[in-house]
């Protein structure tokens, strides 16, 4: 399976059988294989993570669905100022957590959001990929401690799904700017579900907190694979 970093929270995944564009809202998208099948996911509707220009994508060269949050209203005037047409957003699909969609090479799971829209398992031909989104632990030095601790309730909770789930790549934040309490969220996901290969995202290009994390727990590091710049490439 071949990954392209596009930035920030913005990967594309081609398995087998599909490509799969997740949260691209800036940066050259990479060369898509012709006649590959396309699914566009905009996880929520922040600028940092969708674009209205995705939906320029359909544009007839191959077959293309787009995978949205729930927030993501696709309301007569949104349609009008994004320049949707009635063809695309007949090929739209909005999940809240809890629904699911299948379509012709892929199925897609989704799960509540400790922020907002959604995040996304995804399974293509053998391969099973998770994007989170902005699903995360957000610990915010000098939030009320009420508040953090209601979102440690709530991440624990909308992650449940994923308990042992196998899952061969999963794109998780990895946020510096929660300081030391960014760990939490992907060392929960990385113990919680049996993830071979991490991609850490939302990291405002502050690539170095990856080997922070890694200092603190260097027990991820042969499923972590470390970004560096945008445009990488991978194999998984």
């Amino acid at each position: 399976m071949r990954v392209t970093f596009i930035g920030h929270s913005g990967f594309l995944a081609e398995t087998e059988d599909a490509a799969l564009l997740f949260d691209w809202w800036k940066g050259p998208l990479p060369e898509i294989a012709p006649g590959l099948p396309l699914y566009v996911f905009a996880s929520h509707r922040h600028e940092d993570h969708f674009n209205p220009k995705i939906f320029a994508l359909d544009d007839g060269t191959r077959e293309i669905a787009y995978i949205l949050g729930h927030d993501i209203r696709l309301t007569p005037r949104n349609l009008d100022r994004w320049g949707i047409s009635t063809q695309t957003a007949e090929k739209c699909y909005r999940l809240k957590g809890g629904q699911a969609c299948k379509l012709p090479h892929a199925g897609i799971e989704a799960l509540n959001s400790t922020d907002e829209g959604a995040a996304f398992l995804v399974t293509s031909g053998e391969r099973t990929i998770f994007h989170a989104g902005d699903l995360n632990w957000w610990h915010w030095d000098g939030e009320d401690k009420s508040w953090n601790n209601n979102m440690a309730a709530n991440f624990r909770k909308y992650t449940e799904p994923l308990r042992d789930r196998a899952i061969d790549l999963a794109m998780l934040p990895l946020d510096p700017r929660l300081k030391e309490w960014g760990y939490w969220g992907p060392e929960y996901f990385l113990e919680l579900a049996d993830i071979k290969k991490f991609l850490p995202m939302h990291q405002w290009n502050d690539f170095s907190f990856t080997e922070k994390f890694l200092e603190a727990h260097p027990e991820c590091g042969d499923r972590t694979i470390p970004v560096t710049k945008e445009g990488q490439t991978f194999t998984v």
